[in-house]
Parts: structure tokens; sequence; C-alpha cells
């Protein structure tokens, strides 16, 4: 291998540590100060579905009666829509087709699989939300599995401790200061050296080469920007909360209690505006949860195979996830925010990659949109077997978001019947 070519694949590996540091905040207007509400983003997918013939109304459009799941959140019926007939094409491989959730990357799974982007990580690129974290990544499995992706299509590491989030929204002192600058410090130090490794190789470059250092110095300066800016936001002291810090949940199969956590720290973030993007992965242990006239793990009941007293038990745990994602719904709505509701801004996706998970199927995913200032209250049909592009409701969702974008993965276009 000659010395140019070692030289370059050196570059194109400092290349990737500087542009693998995360998006880092602007200083900018707060929301309390800004004429009109910000609009934010929520996504979560359940890992263990959802029940179908229990979630998804028999009728379409909007004087379908509820179905059992529904019933739990009915209250907020004009507050959301239910979607099926959607799925990402190409996307198998059951539990695999998680990491596709937010992406739509197709044959999760296989050995030549390679994820993408998330959407909700394209949408902190383009929008540049102006706040103290671009977003947040939370999971209720204890080894922090996530469902957002980096451009690579690396897993962006989600935070599973209550505790640990709560500390990072809304505690500080001046060591956690002083850490957070030399870290700054720190990250302008390796940057500052990949570029002077780039800048050496511009005289020995092909033509076509000395583009691509162009668009990567422009990259550099763009993260050099964030970096300096983000010092403002270090110093600024954190918002204050009538709240007290969460007792983290160290049993790990009650999934209500630790997702009722985790939603209850995603409402207080999206009311002090710390953030305007939030995944959480919704995981569900093989182990039981303490919920009274459930014997059976998690996941074994997700496996139920239509077996009665699976389905009983299975109807349990999960009437209980809707009504937690109904108090979510609710304390959105309760806040009050300009001369709305932080509901009315803020897009709530709940859903699933799986549509059974007893047989493993991806397609016709239970899915639901609430809030955004959307017209809601139906049930939209779309082909259960030819089914529709899920990233076309993505797609749907970023415009909404102010996003410039007519196309997300397999999404080409808008969802058809989802009325802004």
């Amino acid at each position: 291998m000659n010395p140019k070519t070692q030289s370059r694949r050196r570059f194109l590996r400092a290349a990737g540590v500087s542009l693998a540091i995360p998006l880092l905040e602007s200083n900018g207007t707060l929301a309390a100060e800004t004429a009109a509400p910000p609009k934010r983003m929520f996504a979560a997918n359940i890992y263990f579905g959802l029940y179908a013939e229990s979630f998804f109304p028999q009728a379409a459009g909007r004087s379908y009666e509820l179905p059992p799941y529904l019933k739990a959140i009915k209250e907020y019926r004009d507050s959301f829509t239910v979607f099926s007939g959607l799925s990402h094409p190409d996307v198998g491989g059951g539990h695999d087709a998680a990491v596709s959730f937010v992406t739509a990357a197709p044959h999760p799974g296989t050995v030549k699989f390679r994820n993408s982007i998330s959407f909700d990580q394209m949408l902190v690129e383009k929008l540049d939300p102006k706040t103290r974290y671009p977003y947040l990544a939370l999971s209720t499995a204890p080894s922090g599995q996530g469902i957002s992706f980096n451009r690579a299509g690396i897993r962006i590491p989600a935070e599973s401790k209550p505790s640990a989030l709560f500390a990072k929204l809304f505690l500080s002192s001046k060591d956690d200061a002083k850490q957070q600058m030399d870290r700054l410090a720190e990250g302008r130090s390796v940057m500052d050296t990949v570029l002077d490794q780039a800048k050496q190789l511009e005289g020995s470059v092909s033509g076509a080469d000395k583009g691509r250092l162009e668009q990567y110095f422009t990259a550099v300066r763009e993260v050099e920007r964030r970096l300096a800016d983000s010092q403002a936001w270090v110093l600024k002291p954190k918002p204050k909360v009538d709240a007290l810090p969460p007792k983290d949940i160290s049993n790990h199969g009650d999934v209500i209690g630790r997702t009722r956590l985790m939603l209850d720290l995603a409402h207080l973030a999206f009311q002090t505006d710390s953030t305007r993007i939030i995944t959480l992965m919704i995981y569900g242990d093989a182990s039981k949860p303490p919920i009274e006239a459930v014997s059976t793990d998690y996941h074994g009941l997700s496996h139920h195979g239509n077996d009665p007293e699976k389905l009983k038990q299975l109807h349990i745990v999960e009437n209980l996830l809707m009504e937690t994602l109904g108090g979510f719904l609710g304390k959105l709505r309760g806040t009050k925010e300009g001369t709305g509701t932080l509901l009315d801004s803020t897009m709530v996706l709940t859903g699933s990659n799986l549509g059974s998970a007893s047989s493993h199927n991806t397609m016709n995913l239970p899915i639901m949109l609430a809030g955004g200032g959307f017209k809601h209250g139906q049930h939209l049909v779309f082909d259960r077997k030819a089914n529709t592009p899920l990233a076309k409701l993505y797609v749907s969702m970023a415009q909404r978001l102010g996003c410039e974008t007519g196309s997300f993965a397999s999404g080409n276009g808008r969802i058809a019947g989802l009325e802004g």
C-alpha cells in the first residue's frame, strides 16, 4: 500500500472521530421568550409489540368503536390518530427489526446489514434545535439499548437510569461545570490535530479529493461552532423543577414502572425546553412483571400462541402500558404553553417494530400518533397485505416540524389522510 493511500485512510479514521462528536447546542432564545411555542417530537418503540386485535379499530374513519387498548386512553380520542397497514419495506427479522424502527433500514439481522441514520437524528441535523440538549435517547432496557442511530448507522447509547437523566437535566455543580469545560477543550484539541493532518494532505490529493477535503473542513468548522456555543450552556444555570429526583427501579421486569419514570422525565424535559426531540425504547425483560394476576414473564406472554391464559395476562400488561401512555398525554395536555398546551406542540409517536410478537411478524405495525397540531380522532387504514411505508408518516412529521424534506428512507412523500 502506498504512503498516500495510508495517509488518506488515517485521515478518514481521524475524520470519523471528529465528526462523531455529538451535535452541541447553540445558545439561542428559549421557548419561554419566543412568540410561538416550539415544535417537538417524541417517538417510542414497544419492543414486544401490541396485540393487534385489541389495538386496531374494526372500522376506518372517525366513527370507529374503541377497541380495548384504546379505551384505556379514550379521553384523548380527539388527540390521536391510529394507523393500520403500515410497515417498513424489506424489514423483517422479528425482534431484530427494532434497530430499523426509526431508520427503516432494510434487512436487519442479516450478515450484510448496515443501519442508517434514524429519523430523530435527521431532524437534529436539519433543524439544529436551540436547546441545551439537541436530543435525548432513552430506554427502559438496563443495557441502554435504544432506537436512535447516527449518520454512520451506529447506535447512540440511550440513558436507562432515571436518576442519571434527572441529574443531567436539572442538577449541576461547579465541579460538573469544570469537567464539562475540560471535555469541550479536549474535543477542540482533538479536532485541531485532525484538521492539521487534513491540511497536510491538501497539496498531494486529486481535484476530486480536494472537494471532499473542503466538505470536511466545512463540517469541522460547523462542529467547532457548536463546541464554542455549547460553552454558554455549560455556564447557564439548569432549570429548576418542582420534582424530586426519581429513584431507579432495580426490578428489570417492572416495565410499567420503568416506563412511567421515563415518560415523567420526558414531560419535564419538554416543559423546560431542555430538548425538543426524544426517543424511547420500551423494553420488556424476560422476567415476571410485578403486576397482580400476572404470573408469566412479559416476553413469554408476547409469544402467546393464542393461548387464552397467556392472552389474558398479556392484555393486563399492555392495557397498563396504554394507561401509562395516557398519563404522559395527560401531563402534556395539562401543561399550558402560549395559547395552547404542550400536547398541541408535541408529536407523540407510539408503535412497535412487530405487528405480531407471537409470530415475529413485522407487517401491519401498531402505530399511533398523538398531538402536534394535527386533526386527529381517526383511524387511517392502508392495505394490510401490501403495506404503505411507515417512513411516509415520518416525512409528514418532519414537515410539520419545519423540516424541508420530501422523503426519508423508504418514504417518498407524505402519508395520505393525515390533516395538518
